[in-house]
Parts: structure tokens; sequence; C-alpha cells
């Protein structure tokens, strides 16, 4: 084991619509942590906003989803406020390495890490302002433009504008979309992970516009919608590191979709799905993806680990799509599958990523002053 024995404590499940597909990574990443012999602890938030503390027995894999509905059931200690859980954490001795498997919104979007930061304890991952970019499509964009890397053209539609003139703002999206050669456009929550809320157009008119729309607007009210390209590669990218100094990129791999496109019922429930960790590539073209996938991820300040997804048009034109700064550990997901390729196990990448976490740690500096510093 090269990270020695280590407190950890895994925090799943989230206020977000991905809440289930974080009780799978959670409970992947505390079994494999704890048999590699580290001291995990789990905690789960509930969808209402609940801290409760995990008995050992809860962190099984093999537990139904059901059971985390009713945490009493699982003989949890809760519930806590968050502030009574963090104040828990940081007070255990010794305080314990803090590994976020949460996705979506509050997990993956900046707001626990500010929780995280402001109790003092060590973390996993991404900090507030790159947890931030990374999950707000339009910003993350912005920021990936001035790489001069390929991003699609979008356009953002936010809730208020669209409750106030909505039938201008369905003519602005036809006057888009008649800008490319295919029509068809891909409508988003600009701030959610798992392809949750996401719609393909295929004509650009009030009848499919409209219920897209919607549909996007019950997780967001902020949307992005872009040219849909056609049967594109999806491939993404495993990134690890602190800095330019370590950091390294895995893959690219590649998702084979079930259905019309990476949804989610292709990623967590069709059969049809394909996943490889080493897509079929030239390998100048695959050596560049990944040299932009780690552009990428110091560009927004990641740190830790993520994963940067990009589409591969049929010409052969590798688009920047998102960045994933907590991304899956579900068995299906191909973050950990990729990070074989630089010799991680399982257990492995979670260790090193808990390791990166400390490194970190260590090198910030100090910032509680005394009298002697103010000016």
């Amino acid at each position: 084991m090269s990270l020695p024995p280590t407190a950890v404590a895994v925090l799943l499940g989230g206020p977000s619509a991905e809440h289930d597909v974080s009780l799978v990574s959670g409970r992947a990443i505390a079994t494999a942590l704890a048999a590699a012999g580290h001291d995990v602890g789990g905690w789960l938030l509930t969808l209402t906003g609940e801290w409760w503390r995990l008995p050992a027995a809860a962190l099984d894999r093999d537990l139904p989803l059901e059971a985390f509905r009713e945490p009493l059931g699982l003989e949890a200690d809760g519930p806590f406020s968050a502030a009574a859980a963090l104040e828990q954490l940081a007070g255990a001795d010794p305080a314990p390495v803090v590994f976020p498997a949460l996705h979506g919104p509050f997990g993956e979007d900046g707001q626990v890490q500010s929780l995280l930061e402001s109790a003092g304890l060590v973390y996993c991952g991404a900090g507030p302002a790159a947890s931030a970019v990374g999950m707000d499509k339009t910003l993350f964009k912005r920021v990936v433009g001035t790489l001069e890397l390929p991003v699609l053209p979008w356009s953002e539609v936010r809730a208020a504008e669209y409750a106030a003139e909505p039938d201008r703002v369905v003519a602005g999206l036809h006057d888009f979309a008649t800008g490319f050669v295919d029509p068809r456009l891909i409508v988003k929550p600009a701030r959610q992970g798992s392809s949750i809320g996401i719609t393909i157009v295929h004509e650009v008119g009030r009848p499919q516009l409209v219920p897209a729309l919607e549909e996007a607007f019950r997780y967001d009210d902020l949307v992005l919608v872009e040219p849909y390209l056609d049967h594109p590669r999806e491939l993404e990218t495993a990134v690890l590191g602190n800095s330019r100094v370590d950091a390294v990129a895995y893959g690219p791999g590649e998702v084979v979709p079930g259905n019309e496109f990476y949804d989610y019922e292709a990623k967590y429930h069709s059969q049809a799905s394909r996943v490889s960790e080493q897509a079929d590539l030239d390998a100048e073209l695959a050596e560049s993806i990944r040299a932009a996938a780690v552009e990428v991820f110091l560009a927004i300040g990641a740190t830790g680990f993520a994963r940067v997804d990009m589409l591969l048009s049929a010409d052969g034109i590798p688009y920047i799509s998102e960045i994933n700064t907590l991304p899956g550990f579900t068995p299906i997901s191909l973050f950990p599958r990729m990070a074989r390729l630089g010799g991680y196990d399982f257990a492995g990448i979670c260790e090193r990523i808990v390791e990166l976490a400390i490194e970190r740690a260590r090198r910030r500096p100090r910032l509680q002053l005394g009298p002697d510093d103010l000016p």
C-alpha cells in the first residue's frame, strides 16, 4: 500500500437528481479503501439535506438503494445539520480526509467544497471555484474558449427570459439552428450531470422545443442549447494531478451508447451500451486528446482528479464537451477503468486521489492571521 493507513470520510447521496448514482459510487470507493487498510467512515446526505453518519455495514455495495431512503433502518446516527456534521468531522482525532463521492448540484458545483474549506478539512478533488466552473457548462465553454480549443457553438436560455417571452426565445433558437447544416439541436440543463434533463430536438419548432426547454428547466434555471452532431464518437479522458508538474491523462476511452445518445437510461440501465477504456484512435490523435484534456483541467484550476469529455465529429475534430470534477465510480464508469492504463487498480486510484488531496493541503499556506500580520 503506497498510502499509509489514513482516516477517510466518504460523502454519498446528496440533494440532487444524481443521488442514486452517488450511492453506488460512494459505496464502491468506501469498500475499496477499507479493503486496502484505511479507516473509512461514511456520511449519507439525504435528498432533504440531512447528514447521517453511517455504520460500516451500510457501506455494503450489495445493499439495495431503497435502504437509504429511511436512514434509521440502516442504524445510522443522525440526522445532523451540515454545520453539526462538519464539526464532528473536523473534531475527530485524526480528522479524516473527506472524499466527496457526490454528483450534480451541491456536491459537484462548489457548495460542499466551500463548506469543507470553511471547516478546515482536507478533501479530495477540485476546490470551490474550479468545481463551480466545471459544473456550469456555459462558464466552462467560455474558459475553454481562451485555450483556442474547439467547442461547439451554443445558445443560453434563462428561465425568467423564457417565462417572459417564450415566443421570442423559440424564434431565436430557430434562427440559431438554421446556421448549421444539420438543424437538430440538443437541449440540456447547464448545471446538471448524468445526462439528466437532456432532449434532442429533431424539428426546431414549438412542438419539440417547448417540451425540451421545459424538461431542462425542471433541473436548472439556465439551459444550454447546442447543435447536435450526427453520430459523433463519445470520448472520455481521465486526468490526475494537482498542477502542471504532476498532471497526467489516461485514455481516451470511448462510449458507444445503446440509445440515440448516452442518456441516463443508456448509462445505467441499457445492456446495449458499451464502453472501452482505450478508444481505437490514431496514436497522434489520442496523444493530442490527452494533452488537450490536461490543458482543460489546468485551465479551470482543477486539482486531484477529473474526467474530460469530448465529441469526435465525422470529420475528425475533437470538440471539448465538458469536465466532470467528481466523475462516477460505478461499475460502468470509465474514469477508474481508464486509470488502469496508468497501473492503478480500483483501490489504487482511490488511494491516489486521497494522496493528492493530502499533498495539496500540505502545500497550501496557512491562512490564519495574527495581529502582527495586519497592515
